[in-house]
């Protein structure tokens, strides 16, 4: 069975340009067939306020209402999506930029009201497994933003990390599915106040563990969530590291944290 990478990119590696084109670099180099998924938080929040618009957040997570949905859309699907795509095609790495809607790609279901009204804000209901294989198929690397559409003609702003997890799940029943998370941590760490504390191996026992000690940062815990639910449903394995440390991926030299079950 091949290898597919499924490979999510955020935190303020996508703010600093020079770190993204690094990031990119390695990326275009990895050998084998990929899928990129990226999210932007931080710069639609940054247009949101040139823009007037209120930034509503709630325990880390973005409330979405009409005008924020309408920001989500130029920067995700637009400016920053398009870039990484041409910034790809100039590693020549040939890659398609692609939401949820595309090609009928993602489809998800609007997220109740129960404490919080979240507003458009979207869960994953379903992966076109096959859609997404005929790109790979054809050698074109999918790009995704943080987007999805609800079949009834409304888009939804959907979290990426749950988007590159869904995503693995789907494909892992015709290719070996590698998820790795990157971003600006080094990986999982034993100590949220120590950079370098960084666990290699972190199980799910122990993760729970760490849960019940209330010994893991909050910013890491969906992360974490949507990495063992995707080993539990069959993809191969989960990685999560800095995005510096994608060129050594598959070295002795590397350094992050992979998950077991």
């Amino acid at each position: 069975m091949k290898t597919l990478y499924v490979i999510k990119v955020g935190g303020k590696v996508i703010n600093e340009e020079a770190q993204m084109d690094a990031f990119l670099d390695d990326f275009a180099t990895l050998h084998g067939m990929k899928i990129l998924v990226h999210g932007g938080g931080n710069m639609a929040s940054e247009v949101a306020t040139k823009l007037g618009i209120e930034v509503k957040m709630h325990e880390g997570r973005r409330i979405t209402d009409k005008k924020t949905l309408e920001v989500a859309l130029m920067i995700y699907a637009g400016l920053l999506n398009k870039k990484l795509v041409a910034k790809l095609h100039a590693r020549q790495c040939t890659a398609i930029g692609l939401t949820g809607a595309d090609m009928n790609l993602i489809t998800a279901r609007k997220r109740p009201v129960r404490e919080v009204n979240y507003g458009y804000v979207g869960d994953v209901a379903e992966i076109n497994q096959m859609g997404i294989g005929s790109f790979l198929q054809k050698n074109c690397c999918p790009v995704f933003c943080a987007l999805t559409h609800d079949m009834q003609g409304n888009m939804l702003n959907t979290n990426a990390d749950t988007i590159a997890s869904e995503i693995a799940i789907a494909m892992s029943g015709l290719y070996n599915t590698r998820l790795v998370y990157c971003f600006d941590k080094k990986g999982v760490l034993e100590d949220p106040d120590q950079e370098d504390s960084v666990i290699p191996e972190l199980s799910l026992s122990r993760y729970k563990t760490m849960l019940t000690e209330k010994s893991i940062h909050t910013g890491m815990i969906p992360k974490l969530d949507n990495s063992f639910s995707a080993l539990v449903k069959g993809v191969g394995s989960v990685t999560i590291c800095h995005a510096d440390a994608l060129k050594n991926l598959n070295q002795m030299s590397f350094k992050g944290t992979n998950l077991t079950l």
